[in-house]
């Protein structure tokens, strides 16, 4: 069994961010969201990995390298422009062969893995196994509608009017009629092959289309909300370990990890959190459900519920939370105090805030 990841798309919803950097590399819990799934499909006894990659392509083989990190074994496939999930398939086809194989969105993370998954498709053979949970807002996604028997009766991609609450989680179990399924289909009204018309392709050709409700924790990290929450489900798992440096006149308190060559002066930080290697954080408080990445300065600031990716700084701020603030930023103080800040800035910004009082 092979797997297929897509790692290609550009992310317009965590823009800044993603003018300059994968989204499937945006950091949760100082991991990036891609290494998940990648994590998962090793986890799940599956070995050859075929990554879909485009504009972000040279970012993504730099992270990932030929997977021998991860224990799987990575080819990179080309797609050449966002055509959708089903063109993906297209383009993989010499990849793919005639092996089943599970195909996963890299900007989705299911916690607790997919080794369930692949081995229910091992065992029962369906022609396609997808994966459904509810939501608040399906007309977000790919929504699917069950029959009186649980059968998939219909598929529709981001419907006005949704059929139900049951929206497709973007990983999915395919045999090789699938291909057969991505050759038929023709481009929807925004102009891609859609992966639900292709499933719904298998529906009416009486193929078995097999629905399991994912009961565990699911998101798709692609917006700014979502990333922050996932952020606070990774975290709450932490064990605790400090490996850095902390003077007498620091605290932690909680589930906190403290890699090594980071280092804590006159500071606090309450967990669950996570400061990565080289960091450095002086006189300040890192409150709950925040995630510091690696050769970060945070001196003077308090900041909670927020993600700081790499070598970023923020000096001199009253409070930050509820933010993401991108690679290479710089945030100091300046001027009159508001309270608080909600922040999502691009990578190499600089931006003066006013301290709070």
């Amino acid at each position: 069994m092979k797997a297929l990841v897509l790692a290609g798309g550009s992310g317009t919803r965590l823009r800044p961010i993603t003018h300059t950097s994968a989204k499937q590399l945006v950091p949760v819990a100082n991991k990036p969201v891609l290494f998940y799934g990648l994590e998962a499909i090793a986890d799940a006894g599956i070995t050859d990995v075929g990554i879909i990659v485009g504009e972000t392509a040279a970012e993504i083989e730099a992270a990932v390298g030929d997977g021998a990190g991860l224990g799987i074994e990575v080819t990179y496939i080309r797609q050449e422009a966002p055509l959708g999930l089903a063109h993906a398939v297209l383009v993989a086809r010499d990849f793919l062969g005639d092996e089943p194989f599970v195909m996963y969105l890299g900007d989705n993370l299911i916690i607790g893995g997919i080794s369930g998954l692949v081995e229910e498709f091992r065992r029962s053979r369906p022609d396609a196994l997808i994966l459904l949970t509810k939501v608040s807002n399906p007309s977000a996604f790919g929504v699917a509608e069950l029959g009186p028997g649980g059968q998939i009766v219909r598929l529709v991609e981001k419907p006005q009017q949704p059929l139900s609450d049951l929206a497709l989680v973007g990983v999915y179990l395919f045999g090789s009629v699938v291909h057969d399924a991505v050759r038929a289909i023709k481009p929807s009204a925004r102009g891609e092959l859609e992966i639900t018309e292709a499933i719904q392709w298998l529906v009416d050709g009486d193929y078995e289309v097999a629905p399991h409700m994912v009961e565990g924790y699911w998101k798709d990290t692609g917006r700014l909300d979502d990333m922050l929450e996932t952020n606070r489900h990774l975290l709450e798992s932490l064990e605790p370990d400090v490996r850095g440096v902390i003077d007498e006149d620091s605290t932690v308190v909680g589930r906190v990890v403290v890699e090594e060559g980071a280092s804590l002066v006159r500071s606090t930080v309450r967990g669950p959190a996570i400061i990565g290697r080289d960091t450095k954080i002086v006189d300040s408080y890192v409150g709950p459900f925040t995630s510091i990445y690696y050769s970060c300065t945070i001196e003077n600031t308090e900041i909670e519920y927020s993600i700081v990716l790499e070598r970023a700084t923020i000096r001199g701020i009253g409070r930050i939370e509820d933010s993401l603030i991108g690679r290479d930023v710089e945030v100091v103080s300046s001027g009159a105090r508001p309270r608080a800040h909600r922040l999502m800035l691009g990578d190499h910004s600089r931006v003066s805030v006013a301290p709070t009082s």
